[in-house]
Order: C-alpha cells, then structure tokens, then sequence
C-alpha cells in the first residue's frame, strides 16, 4: 500500500486588501504581539516613499526599525539581509517592495528562524503571498521553498500607481496556471506524483477570474487591479496548501527560467510565462487561442519580438527548458523536445513567424 503524502500547511495569519490599509501595520503588529526590534527590507526606488511611512508608524508605536535596501533578488542580497537581521537582533522582517525584495525578504527571514510580512507595491508575480522565492546564484534563477508571510497588506492604491507593465506581468504569471496544473496532473498520472485537487482547483479558480475579468483589467480599472491582487494572493494559498509551487509553476515557468539563464531580453517573468502558456497549452491539446486572446487583451507580449528575444534564442529556450528542474515532470518529458519541434511549436502558435 502506498504512503500517503504528508506536508505541513503552512497559511498567512492576516491579509488585508483595500485602498489605503498601510496605517494598519500598527494594528497587526500589535495582533501578531511583536516583540523585539524589526528589519525593514525596502527597494532602492519608488518603494521607499510607503517604506518611509511604515517605518515612520512602526516608530510611533515604540518599534526600533532597522531598514536595509535590496538591488536585486540574488543570494548576495538574501546575505545581506540575513545579516543584517542577525546583527541587529530583529524578530521580525517587514518587506515594503516589489516581488524582487519579497523574494530576498522571504528567504533571508526563513534563514534566519524569524517571521516576515509581505507589503507588495505592485503586483507582477504570485511570490507576495507564497512560500517560494525566487532568487539567482551562479548557475541562474532557483526557484526554493522558504515560508509565507505571517501577514500580508495590499495596498491597492499604491500598487494601482505602479507602472503599468507590472499588472501586465502578474496576470501573465496568474494564467500561467492553466498550463501549470495540467503539467501536475500529468506528472501524478504518469509518475505518480502527489496532486492535491484543492490546491489545483484554486489555483486554476484564480485563471478563470483573471480571464473573466480581462476587460477590467485592460481597462485601468479599480476593482481590475484589485481582481489581480486577489488572484495573486490566491495563488499563493494554493502553493501553501500543495506544500510545493506546483500549482502554479509547470512546464511555461520553465521556459520562462530557461529564457532567464540564456539572459535572453529584459521581459519580466509574467511575460515570459505567458508566452510560454501559449505554447505548453498547445502541446496540452488546450485553447492556446484563448490564452493568446486573453494576452492581447492587455497588451502582453505574444511573441518572440515582444518579450525582445531573437527567434534562436526562443528557441534554444524551449529545447532546455526541461533541464531546469529536472525533478520537475511537465509536457516536456524527461528528455525535452527537439530544435525541429520547438520551431514547429513556435511558428503554429505565432510565437515566432
């Protein structure tokens, strides 16, 4: 008889969504009975404004900040801030930034034994919410299990004012999951590995409200930035119940890693996993149409020259995008595909011409 999967749950004890909600951070602190001083992790640009103010409120309530500034989502930066933490005795990690800083905040908190609280000021991926970080070394972007926040304050109006390409980003990285999830059901029917049908449901729950809500969304509107976060943050209680990203990273994460290790472009990586999508969905015998649709809708790229990468370097990608997590079954199979076939792929979906 087969052993059951066992994995611990791990959720986020408070989320607050809505239009201007940072002056509550008091207020939770004080519900999560702080004790000790607490790191602030900020980036080095438009976040330091709401940085300024949480730090400013923390202080007024008694809290001694100690506040450190990421460049960049790379283990030399997860370093720093692990030692900052750990010279400063902080019990505590706050990150006031964008998914780069939340990823370094994540990690380095996990690290170092202490909780963090995640206050995104844009919303271009599904880490505000998650275990995962995503961080580079020498051999490229990993993707690694750390811990969720313990409380998480979305903003919406100050990711509203974020710029535009990053709500482009986070709906990419949201319908990334219709391929993601039948990359995982396919792995447990053909490996057998653990698949968790709530965790897939709501993940794939949070692609249908991105698609049902494009209009919104393409729009500018209010309630479509705020049907973004949601799904976001969604995403993230899913790979929190799965135990694992696998509800939301699957074969087009993939492509987006392999793109990201042939430093090919500067596109984001909701971008890069939205093309993706288009491509792993036709491989799935899905509707690749109606992701590309859902895409165009908000003025995401669809291509090779709209993710600013060459026709060999896309492909290229595809052929090993298998290689990046090998433990990682997907569409792609164990040995990938071949350049003939990327190609193929490529041009039947329009990706490249």
């Amino acid at each position: 008889m087969k052993m059951m999967h066992i994995h611990a749950i791990n959720l986020p004890r408070f989320v607050i969504v809505g239009p201007n909600v940072l002056p509550l951070i008091k207020d939770v602190m004080s519900r999560l009975n702080v004790r000790g001083d607490v790191l602030l992790v900020c980036g080095e640009t438009y976040t330091k404004v709401p940085a300024g103010f949480v730090k400013s409120s923390l202080e007024e309530a008694g809290v001694r900040v100690h506040t450190v500034e990421v460049c960049d989502a790379s283990e030399a930066s997860v370093k720093i801030v692990q030692d900052t933490a750990r010279d400063s005795s902080s019990s505590m990690a706050v990150c006031v930034g964008g998914g780069k800083s939340i990823d370094v905040a994540k990690l380095a908190s996990h690290r170092e034994g202490i909780p963090f609280v995640s206050i995104p000021t844009s919303a271009s991926h599904d880490g505000i919410a998650s275990p995962n970080a995503s961080v580079k070394n020498a051999s490229g972007s990993i993707s690694v299990m750390a811990q969720p926040p313990i409380a998480l304050l979305a903003d919406t109006e100050i990711i509203a004012r974020s710029p535009r390409r990053f709500i482009i980003s986070g709906c990419g990285d949201i319908i990334a999951k219709f391929t993601a999830v039948r990359d995982w059901a396919l792995a447990h029917r053909l490996r057998g590995d653990y698949y968790g049908e709530y965790a897939a449901s709501l993940a794939l729950m949070s692609a249908e409200l991105v698609t049902e809500n494009i209009d919104l969304i393409a729009r500018g509107l209010d309630v479509g930035v705020r049907v973004v976060i949601e799904a976001l943050i969604s995403c993230g209680y899913s790979m929190c119940i799965a135990g694992s990203s696998r509800p939301c990273s699957g074969s087009e994460h993939l492509f987006s890693h392999a793109l990201e290790k042939l430093n090919a472009g500067k596109a984001m990586h909701g971008e890069r996993c939205g093309v993706g999508t288009i491509m792993m969905m036709y491989l799935h015998g899905g509707d690749w149409k109606g992701v590309k649709d859902v895409l165009c809708k908000i003025g995401a790229p669809t291509t090779a020259r709209g993710l600013g990468v060459t026709e060999d370097q896309l492909i290229d990608a595809l052929t090993i995008a298998h290689t990046i997590r090998p433990d990682r079954y997907t569409i792609l199979g164990e040995k990938g595909i071949t350049k003939e076939a990327a190609e193929d792929l490529a041009r039947i979906t329009g990706v490249i011409s």
